[in-house]
């Protein structure tokens, strides 16, 4: 049995694993519980990920305008 990391499985989730690979790793989850269950918490961190929006603090926003305003000038 082959033991594949969890960046292996971050591959296989984002389709980048090589055929042969990708053949490996769904014969080892048919067999291998806590592979499986490595492979669902990394998908709920993907999909968690997926979720979150990030922007920045008005303050950060503000400041680069007041710096792009203050070089405008000069």
């Amino acid at each position: 049995m082959t033991n594949f990391t969890p960046e292996d499985l971050l591959l296989y989730l984002y389709k980048e694993t090589s055929a042969e690979q990708t053949e490996a790793i769904e014969k080892a989850l048919q067999t291998d519980w806590t592979l499986r269950e490595k492979l669902n918490v990394l998908k709920a961190s993907m999909q968690r990920l997926d979720k979150i929006t990030v922007s920045p603090r008005t303050e950060v926003v503000l400041n680069v305008l007041n710096y792009a305003k203050e070089k405008e000038t000069v």
